[in-house]
């Protein structure tokens, strides 16, 4: 079941979609990589659901991945005596640590690291942006607060601190527990909340010590000023708009999802773009024109992946989100224009002996006659890379490993299937040429591109680029 697009699609899955014919209808309508979100839900709950995806995998022959992404801290106010108060601007209030109810006076804040971390004139930011403070005096025990927006207030309301870095880690007691219990079901990916620091990702690799590929999302401002350090220890990165879309001025959400993106692209590195981006539709079969506009712009930036959170887990509509993205996502690439516009994004080659291999595939590729291009690997390195260049060509990736064909259903064009490990120069051309005819990506006569690397079975860089052609009739099995 191959793709008929390049970009790929995220669902998260909930109470609308967890059953397993749903898992196996949107796997078929266009879902690569299925999130379990620890937010909610019980450990049974995210078993059933792997236990559904590694059904649907079964099922429609097609690697399927499955992303933990785990909660992260949680800042917030305590509780009012009457649940809910009145504000307007210039109301002024106290925040302290004192756990009694509050009033229109104060309010219990339960984070010590936030008050060390506060300066007067600071902006804090409550309830998702709609109510704004300005911080006045303060110590490592409270601050006092003038409202600068907003209307009312209530309890447990999360609190944003955007221009400062919180001394937390991104690993709570919480999360630890469900890394664990992620890793021992076998998931395919892990996202980390709340990353502010490179030390928030290396503390998150070495947890996972190499049993599922890491993922850093970006949703803190803190991040975007030390991103190149986050990346250094990420497998992927998300663009968590909703959260960041919080802390950020709206204007400049679209300018970090640029920068993001193009970060992820010159490492070489999957990038998904999530949140809202077809939110209407958890209670309406179609979406908004500027919702429609919003996925196309993410594939005409090249995203790897753009991802369905509410629309699936809790949606009335999961199956009709997954299927307007998925042609949202390949009407843009039937664009003329669209080619041109992946080439600006174009990022420069590492001076590797593989990435020049990969961008001698790429020029290969441009002819007419090459139907698809076909990546021998192990750990995923060399299919990464050649996804990097954007070739217009389908990318077949072959490997032994079950847990590489997973973590690369996330990648921009790569269709990973499970093939066995070749032992020689001619069985590399043979696997590629009847795996390409048997997978209908190659017709008789057509041309075929073959990246692997010797000696074979050795993890390591591709060094062999090869030219075969499909016969007028197929080897190996129909």
């Amino acid at each position: 079941m191959n793709r008929a697009r390049r970009a790929r699609i995220v669902a998260t899955l909930g109470p609308a979609s967890r059953a397993p014919g749903m898992v196996k209808a949107l796997a078929q309508a266009g879902v690569d990589v299925f999130r379990l979100n620890f937010s909610h839900g019980s450990h049974e709950d995210h078993a059933a659901n792997l236990k559904a995806v590694r059904g649907a995998e079964i099922a429609l022959k097609r690697p399927l991945g499955v992303l933990a992404d785990l909660q992260g801290p949680k800042l917030r106010l305590g509780r009012f005596a009457n649940v809910e108060i009145d504000v307007k601007l210039g109301h002024k209030m106290r925040f302290d640590l004192d756990p009694t109810p509050g009033d229109e006076t104060r309010v219990q804040m339960p984070h010590p690291e936030i008050f060390k971390a506060l300066r007067t004139g600071m902006l804090l930011l409550l309830d998702d942006g709609r109510v704004r403070l300005k911080v006045g005096e303060r110590t490592d025990e409270w601050a006092d607060v003038t409202v600068l927006s907003g209307s009312k207030l209530s309890d447990r309301k999360g609190v944003a601190v955007p221009e400062a870095v919180i001394p937390v880690s991104a690993l709570t007691p919480k999360d630890r527990e469900d890394l664990a219990f992620a890793l021992r079901l076998g998931v395919d990916w892990v996202a980390l909340s709340f990353v502010q620091k490179a030390e928030d990702m290396a503390e998150l690799k070495r947890l996972v010590n190499g049993q599922a590929a890491c993922l850093a999302k970006i949703e803190k401002p803190q991040a975007l000023t030390d991103l190149e350090s986050i990346l250094d220890y990420c497998d992927g990165v998300m663009v968590a708009r909703g959260d960041l879309g919080v802390e950020l001025d709206p204007e400049e959400v679209p300018v970090a999802q640029k920068q993001i993106l193009r970060a992820a692209r010159r490492r070489g590195i999957p990038a998904i773009v999530a949140t809202q981006m077809l939110e209407s539709m958890t209670a309406s079969p179609a979406p908004t024109r500027a919702e429609a506009s919003d996925v196309a712009n993410a594939v005409y930036e090249g995203a790897d992946a753009l991802m369905l959170s509410a629309e699936t887990a809790s949606g009335d509509y999961p199956m009709e989100a997954v299927g307007i993205m998925s042609r949202i996502i390949e009407r843009v690439e039937r664009d003329p224009l669209w080619p041109g516009l992946m080439d600006a994004e174009h990022a420069g080659m590492d001076e590797h002996d593989v990435d020049a291999l990969v961008a001698a595939a790429r020029k290969a590729a441009e002819a007419q006659s090459t139907a698809c291009m076909v990546v021998f690997t192990t750990t995923g390195g060399t299919a990464r890379r050649m996804a990097r260049e954007r070739p217009l060509q389908p990318i077949l990736t072959l490997t032994p490993k079950p847990e590489t064909a997973r973590r690369l259903a996330l990648v921009w064009g790569l269709e990973p299937r499970l093939g066995p490990e070749p032992k020689s120069l001619e069985e590399v051309t043979d696997l590629a040429v009847s795996s390409a005819m048997d997978y209908g990506l190659a017709e008789p006569g057509q041309r075929i591109l073959i990246l692997a690397g010797t000696p074979f079975g050795a993890p390591g860089a591709a060094n062999l680029l090869r030219l075969a052609h499909a016969p007028a009739k197929a080897k190996g099995k129909k």
